[in-house]
């Protein structure tokens, strides 16, 4: 199974979104990514295979805009 988390309204939105993942990656650990609002019309994606902390890392190295009042993440699963 998969997990969604979205989060409207609070500065640094990432943050409460990677909360949120980390309660649902029990559902799925194949894969999970991260997206903010940007000014404008503009998005910034980060996402990353296998578990959660890889994602963790991959922000550690390329942080996001700690602004962002919106974003949404989640986790999959892949089933064959």
């Amino acid at each position: 199974m998969c997990g969604i988390v979205g989060v409207v309204g609070e500065k640094q939105a990432y943050k409460t979104v990677m909360d949120g993942l980390k309660r649902l990656e029990y559902r799925g650990y194949d894969s999970a990514g991260v997206v903010v609002s940007q000014t404008g019309d503009a998005f910034d994606l980060r996402r990353a295979p296998g578990k959660l902390i890889n994602l963790e890392n991959r922000l550690k190295e390329s942080p996001f805009n700690d602004t962002s009042k919106a974003a949404i993440g989640h986790t999959r699963w892949a089933t064959h």
